[in-house]
């Protein structure tokens, strides 16, 4: 039986356990870094200020990709690495990371015409070592897209990446590496890094409990990884005064499946700016992203979409399926995200464009503390191995594990039952793993109205994943509040049936919880305000 959050707070309270590392964020690069620490027979704990996967790696695009327009403006290393590393998470967990078809429709007198975007394809192709490169005529073009606009229109490009639940998938990686022996606590904030009088190296780090309150502690530590995207300088002030973290967010609007069925991922630059934007199934749902802009909100706010983005974002519908008649009326739920980008001064002092911004991460080393910033959801593994290799300085005793070990262990042998699709076993399979009996002995295995989420993987996840607030389970755990109109809000009553007897709240608190989570959700993945914020 797993410890429960309050056992592991109470363990490091009074335990006083000694750690080699402590990693500080729990979102992508945090569990990454967990996940190849404790893999490798380190003493690894885990902290989050708020929830797993609370900031940027909930509100990504979804997308596990190479990022063929970083090859388009030359980032060669970086999309290597991530192709690679697409084909591999693709492989070790079929069902948590998904082939995405991708089509881009080429319209006459538009950049980049089907001659030049086949070139980049054969070369991101063979990067890849797996062709899958395809030019369709317009009537072909039609076939795989119904109802794309076709005037002008001359050609088509296909091409696979991949697609996931970017939660669900922080989730699967901390879970493997509290497999391997890591510790790791949600709601659990670092106040200040301990560091040693005289060498001024980091010895450990002051914690603080964001549920219960109470004293802060100390834990000991021989390296810390400051995985705090956006917040990382917060932590860590660079030497280097024109390398810093320019938030960018990322914006989304999830639209229902009957309004907009798209089969894969239907791309164009946007009329506007000429950036790349996309609709993509997910989840029962179609979604029509991205924006890239400056935030420039407190970070400690929920990033919310701007009515802007919102009619930035339609244009996409209008422009691609301009039958549809896709309005504002048809949005069920908008999310945002903030990318920690870092940016380097211009030689002019100007800032470049959002969407020219550089994705390669950064990592800053100072006296037993690592700094991350930058880098891409599909090259988690990269950049913690990246991190460790550095630890094997100040540990000469440690030795980081065989690059070529898995990231997720096998998918458990279990018999498909009857009840099930075969799709969603397969999302099920890959979801989970390992624990995927445990998540069948939880409850009920028919599906919550209008999704393909088992009543099954809530009870699971109230009892497992570390719940703390209602919005951890319908925004994190699973995706409810993203999928269901209205946050998932006529379900509430069932909801409550399964999942407040295992969270253990009495009916103050369930109510206390419920407002909670519907106003986190009315503030900032409903529809904006024509003020300019999610209201």
């Amino acid at each position: 039986m797993p410890k429960t959050r309050a056992q592991k707070l109470e363990q490091l309270r009074t335990g006083h356990p000694e750690f080699d590392i402590v990693v500080i964020g729990g979102g992508i690069t945090g569990a990454g870094i967990a996940r190849e620490a404790a893999g490798s027979g380190l003493r690894t704990l885990l902290v989050e200020q708020r929830d797993f996967s609370w900031g940027t790696s909930s509100r990504s695009s979804k997308m596990v990709h190479g990022g063929l327009r970083y090859l388009g403006s030359g980032q060669f290393n970086l999309t290597r690495d991530a192709v690679r590393e697409r084909e591999r998470l693709m492989e070790e967990a079929p069902g948590l990371i998904d082939p995405l078809r991708f089509i881009m429709p080429h319209y006459r007198k538009q950049f980049p015409g089907p001659g030049l975007f086949q070139i980049l394809l054969r070369v991101y192709d063979r990067i890849a070592r797996n062709p899958s490169r395809q030019r369709l005529s317009p009537a072909e073009t039609l076939q795989w897209v119904p109802g794309l606009a076709t005037d002008n229109l001359v050609a088509a490009s296909g091409f696979t990446d991949a697609v996931t639940d970017d939660s669900r998938l922080v989730q699967r990686v901390i879970e493997e590496a509290e497999a391997d022996g890591a510790m790791c606590l949600n709601y659990l904030q670092a106040d200040s890094i301990l560091r040693d009088e005289d060498t001024s190296a980091a010895t450990g780090v002051q914690l603080r409990d964001n549920v219960a309150g109470g004293p802060a502690f100390t834990v000991n530590t021989r390296l810390v990884a400051n995985a705090t995207g956006a917040w990382a300088q917060s932590l860590q002030k660079t030497d280097n005064d024109s390398s810093r973290i320019r938030p960018l967010r990322g914006s989304h609007l999830v639209l229902p499946f009957s309004r907009l069925p798209v089969s894969c991922s239907v791309s164009l630059f946007h009329p506007q700016d000429g950036r790349p934007v996309f609709a993509f199934p997910w989840q029962g749902t179609t979604v029509l992203g991205t924006t890239d802009l400056d935030h420039d909100e407190e970070l400690s706010r929920e990033p919310a979409v701007t009515r802007e983005e919102m009619n930035y974002l339609l244009q996409i519908s209008e422009t691609l399926f301009p039958a549809s008649g896709i309005s504002e009326n048809d949005i069920i739920a908008t999310w945002a995200g903030v990318r920690p980008v870092v940016t380097e001064q211009s030689s002019s002092g100007k800032p470049v464009k959002p969407s020219k911004e550089n994705r390669e991460h950064v990592i800053w080393y100072e006296s037993g503390l690592a700094s991350i910033a930058g880098g891409k959801l599909t090259t988690f593994r990269l950049i913690a191995r990246e991190v460790l290799e550095k630890a094997q300085d100040l540990m000469p005793d440690f030795s980081l594990r065989d690059n070529a070990a898995r990231v997720f262990s096998p998918i458990a042998e279990l018999d498909r039952p009857e009840s099930i699709s075969h799709h969603n076993w397969k999302r099920l399979q890959g979801f989970y793993g390992p624990a995927l009996a445990s998540v069948l002995n939880a409850g009920a295995h028919d599906t919550v109205p209008h999704s393909e989420t088992l009543w099954a993987e809530l009870a699971w996840a109230a009892a497992n994943t570390g719940v703390v607030h209602l919005d951890d389970l319908l925004l994190r755990r699973t995706r409810l509040g993203l999928t269901l109109p209205s946050g998932a809000s006529e379900v509430l009553p069932d909801i409550r049936k399964v999942c407040q007897p295992i969270l253990g709240w009495n009916d103050d608190t369930w109510e206390r919880e419920q407002n909670r989570y519907l106003g986190i959700w009315q503030s900032s993945y409903s529809l904006p305000s024509v003020g300019g914020d999610a209201t």
